[in-house]
């Protein structure tokens, strides 16, 4: 038989995973479409003369307005950063990651508390120029569409940094050069060759930072934004119709496939390559002079005072002057819960990871490379569409199950074993974090010669034997980094635990949305920080990435 056709235990455990992954994208369209005995039959007629087009066209302007904002402040700012010295470089060059730390619910609750009529900026307003109320001068609303938009922009535009940077490294100077040399000033060179060549990196950040977008409920429900995410949460928790959930959860997937599908598009037939990779001269960036090196530090500093240093400060000065309230509301049992959670998210879908990636490199089959890669779309798809298709399918093990023990062997009623349990969060956190286990084994794997594992084959060792003393230990770096990035993820993530978790359970970021929800920051701001604290790691590891790439270049 082929090779490719071999039915070896590591592809058909790569097969049964993709399989049981795409269960709960399936298990949306059954529940919103599919037939029903339930009474909410008609919810989609009633939120299409109602909310529909609201949660659309609001869904619509915060990913334009996202979109635009991350695309700014990243690729210029990797811009700046990449081609030109200027004052407090160095450290901007890799403090411009660290929003990427901060929670966009996070920053939303602190500038909130910072910018609304009884915050710091406006008291201090009314102070400075003797106003005695709102009426008497006019000061935009933090809460509104455009609120909501700024605040994620600031936490979401590192995706785009990263990889605009990482391209104008790899790009070097030589046909920058080359454009000066044609005549053309700086900023021509910069739009009509730098940045044509960095669009592929720059359409998949932006495509990565409004997949978060369309995830992203506690700064939206925050600030009171009507989207397709808020109406998720409003249609199934408020109003109890499941299927209407499921219906508009089917649409706000279909809108994450739609950026996926054009981030690829984007870039079919129209890459731009650089020929030049041999010869080039090293990257070496020019001196600003003048007021344009105060203008760059001023424009590459804004984003990391406003997404991180505000934040950590604020939450810093709350948690001194009130960890007390914090340890008697339970923090650490808080913090063991999402330990608790995240580890176990990690170590399944690190495990499960690797499982897919071997089966796949031994398959080289399309369609198991096919199922495997359909198995990642979780990351994809929105924390509170994964909520519904999970819950559904769960259900209905658990009914079978509670059938089993009371019918045939006559036992009591079990209850509830997955559904409405930390299993359903576990079980959510994996299929959402696929995608992270799964790539990174799989760029691990691809460091790996074949000739490797032509040798232990030769030699007589099976695909298990071959795997647990060849790839595993050349892996362990990337299972390490795997784990870490999902147990971040894990500690971080809300719309999907608000859904999935059993009644009473808190993790650190329910705790923090419920309290900064009722108005009460400073009670929750030591969990705040923990958050924040935990996110800092994945951005030191890319930090570094983007820092071995440049010493390579040199």
């Amino acid at each position: 038989m082929p090779r490719r056709m071999r039915p070896d235990l590591w592809v058909l455990i790569a097969l049964l995973i993709g399989a049981l992954i795409a269960i709960p994208l399936g298990s949306i369209l059954f529940v919103g479409f599919g037939p029903s005995s339930q009474p909410d039959s008609g919810i989609w007629a009633h939120l299409v003369s109602t909310v529909l087009w609201d949660y659309l066209s609001n869904t619509l302007l915060l990913m334009v307005g996202v979109g635009i904002g991350t695309v700014l402040l990243g690729a210029s700012t990797a811009w700046l950063v990449t081609m030109y010295r200027f004052p407090g470089r160095s450290i901007l060059s890799w403090a411009l990651l660290l929003p990427l730390a901060v929670p966009g619910y996070i920053l939303a609750f602190v500038i909130t508390d910072q910018l609304e009529y009884a915050g710091t900026v406006q008291s201090a307003l009314r102070a400075w120029f003797g106003w005695s109320s709102a009426r008497d001068y006019y000061f935009p609303e933090i809460r509104s569409l455009g609120g909501a938009a700024i605040v994620l922009s600031l936490v979401l535009y590192p995706y785009v940094y990263l990889l605009a940077r990482a391209s104008f490294i790899e790009q070097g100077t030589a046909l920058f050069e080359a454009g000066r040399c044609l005549g053309k000033g700086a900023l021509s060179a910069f739009l009509t060759v730098a940045l044509p060549l960095a669009r592929p990196a720059i359409v998949v950040g932006a495509s990565l930072a409004l997949m978060e977008t369309l995830n992203e409920y506690g700064t939206i429900d925050f600030f009171a934004v009507p989207t397709l995410a808020a109406g998720i949460f409003d249609v199934w928790l408020n109003m109890d119709r499941v299927r209407g959930a499921a219906q508009l959860a089917s649409m706000l997937a279909a809108f994450a496939l739609c950026l996926v599908a054009l981030e690829r598009i984007s870039r079919k037939g129209r890459r731009f390559h650089d020929t030049t990779r041999r010869g080039r001269p090293p990257l070496t960036p020019t001196s600003l002079t003048g007021p344009s090196k105060i203008v760059a530090s001023i424009w590459c500093a804004l984003p990391v005072l406003l997404g991180f240093v505000l934040p950590a400060l604020v939450l810093a000065r709350y948690a001194i002057e009130f960890y007390a309230k914090t340890l008697d509301a339970d923090y650490l049992d808080f913090v063991i819960n999402s330990v608790f959670l995240a580890a176990w998210a990690a170590l399944l879908t690190t495990a499960i990871g690797v499982a897919l990636a071997y089966g796949v490199r031994l398959s080289s089959s399309r369609p198991v490379k096919s199922l495997a890669e359909f198995a990642t779309i979780g990351y994809a798809i929105p924390g509170a569409v994964l909520a519904v298709g999970i819950v559904a399918p769960l259900g209905h093990i658990d009914r079978a199950l509670d059938f089993i023990a009371t019918q045939i062997f006559g036992m009591s009623s079990v209850g509830l074993l997955l559904s409405g349990t930390v299993v359903s969060l576990i079980v959510g956190y994996t299929v959402r974090f696929m995608a992270l286990g799964y790539r990174t084994m799989d760029a691990g794997l691809a460091r790996i010669t074949p000739a490797i594992e032509g040798a232990a084959r030769t030699l007589g060792a099976s695909p298990s034997r071959s795997f647990a003393e060849v790839h595993f230990p050349l892996l362990r770096p990337s299972v390490s980094t795997a784990a870490l990035l999902v147990f971040v993820d894990t500690m971080k993530e809300l719309p999907l635990t608000l859904i999935l978790r059993p009644f009473n359970y808190e993790t650190l970021a329910t705790f923090v949305y419920r309290y900064a929800s009722d108005e009460l920051l400073e009670e929750c701001a030591l969990g705040a920080l923990t958050i924040v604290a935990a996110g800092i790691v994945p951005v030191i590891l890319m930090s570094r990435a983007v820092a071995s790439m440049r010493n390579i270049r040199r």
